[in-house]
């Protein structure tokens, strides 16, 4: 909840800013009064982009404690260092109170747990040593004269009356007695996240300038990225082969439209993970299993994709090649064609995305080379800065394609939303 209200509080500070700087600035949009259904008048703001990436690194190196930001910006870091605190034992109608000195210390060392003096009375004095993030029961009757088994009991912790359960806050933690009664130190961990968890971005960073001279598992990083793009293209375009004609059939005949319409309404719901069991059973676990699998995934869009554009021609315009004279060939290369593309190519965006995001699924089961095995591979060795970099990689590579296609788009189809 505290990262997402600093997210929400520097998003409106941002926008308050930004659309105040240029508020001044006029343009040909900035005049427009209808809006809706053209999509030239709502343009992305560049600089809301670039402050929502930075942001979200800012964020990023705040809750790590990365060096690469001031550290006036950090979260709240875990404690560390020594503290204390005393705990009452009763037994028989005794009661005494013992010192627990705790020293928290970085997971990456390994001191010594503190030495100290056992003191007088039933209860005597301990240390503990507990690694950040990390808890530490304390077996308080080690030493005493008493044990739990002849009734000692712990009835407060700092002067803090205490039944099994409870938890009282110390300094630098918190001290929580068990069911069995057994005090249990939990350090405080701050706000910043755990290492093992979310490394920080110059660990990142390090990792990947590791991975491009090593390679990861005897491939290179470009190796394993070529893979996985290879495998999205080969399934994207066979995808494309047999969705495209496939859904312009649909949209100009009934009779195709019958007979496709519920397997494709059928398959289109179902994702593409759940049909890798099945392929591996049909295909084995090599790469035709993975192009295919990628090809089913594209296929169904691209065909509602097309059917969809087929169906969304405007009639007259059709009405209108007739009344001109035009033959159905004609009809189909000068009206059809051109004013489906538009869906057609959103179709192929999504079939791209879609393909990306199954690629590394699929790439999970088995697989030599790819990022989604780099994934897989680091995740069980807890190597979370190899997995936030394959995250990192994928998403900007499926970023880079979708830019890629709408650059084609405005290219091959410069007639999009202008009637």
């Amino acid at each position: 909840m505290f990262v997402l209200a600093v997210y929400i509080g520097i998003f409106v500070v941002a926008a308050f800013v930004v659309t105040r700087i240029s508020a001044g600035i006029k343009d040909y949009t900035s005049l427009k009064t209808v809006t809706f259904g053209d999509e030239s008048a709502v343009r992305p703001n560049r600089w809301a982009g670039v402050i929502s990436i930075l942001t979200l690194f800012l964020l990023w190196g705040m809750f790590t404690g990365s060096e690469l930001i001031p550290s006036s910006l950090h979260a709240p870091a875990p404690f560390a260092g020594n503290t204390s605190f005393t705990y009452t034992v009763e037994v028989n109608g005794q009661t005494d109170t013992a010192t627990v000195d705790v020293l928290v210390f970085d997971r990456e060392e390994n001191p010594d747990t503190p030495e100290v003096a056992p003191g007088e009375g039933i209860a005597k004095n301990d240390s503990i040593k507990v690694a950040q993030y990390r808890s530490k029961l304390v077996s308080f009757d080690a030493n005493d004269d008493f044990k739990k088994s002849d009734g000692a009991k712990i009835i407060a912790i700092n002067d803090t009356s205490v039944v099994p359960g409870d938890t009282v806050a110390v300094e630098g933690g918190s001290v929580t007695i068990s069911d069995k009664g057994t005090p249990n130190f939990q350090p405080d961990n701050g706000y910043q996240m755990e290492p093992l968890y979310l490394p920080s971005p110059e660990a990142v960073i390090a990792r990947t300038g590791k991975v491009l001279e090593e390679g990861f598992r005897g491939t290179t990083l470009l190796g394993h990225l070529g893979w996985s793009l290879f495998r999205v293209v080969v399934g994207f375009i066979c995808g494309a082969i047999v969705g495209i004609p496939l859904g312009y059939a649909m949209g100009l005949s009934n009779w195709f439209r019958g007979w496709f319409d519920p397997i494709v309404e059928f398959m289109r719901p179902v994702p593409p993970l759940a049909l890798i069991p099945l392929v591996i059973i049909w295909a084995g676990i090599g790469e035709t299993g993975k192009i295919i699998l990628l090809f089913l995934a594209a296929l169904w869009i691209m065909a509602i994709a097309a059917r969809s554009g087929v169906s969304g021609v405007n009639i007259s315009k059709v009405h209108a090649a007739y009344s001109l004279g035009a033959s159905k060939w004609q009809i189909m290369r000068h009206v059809i064609v051109p004013n489906s593309l538009p869906e057609i190519f959103t179709g192929a965006r999504v079939a791209m995305g879609v393909c990306w995001g199954t690629v590394v699924a699929a790439e999970l089961v088995a697989a030599e080379k790819g990022a989604g095995m780099m994934i897989m591979v680091a995740s069980k060795f807890q190597n979370t800065d190899i997995v936030i970099l394959g995250i990192i990689l994928i998403g900007v590579i499926g970023f880079g394609i979708d830019m890629l296609m709408r650059m084609a788009e405005r290219f091959m189809v410069p007639w999009k939303g202008k009637g």
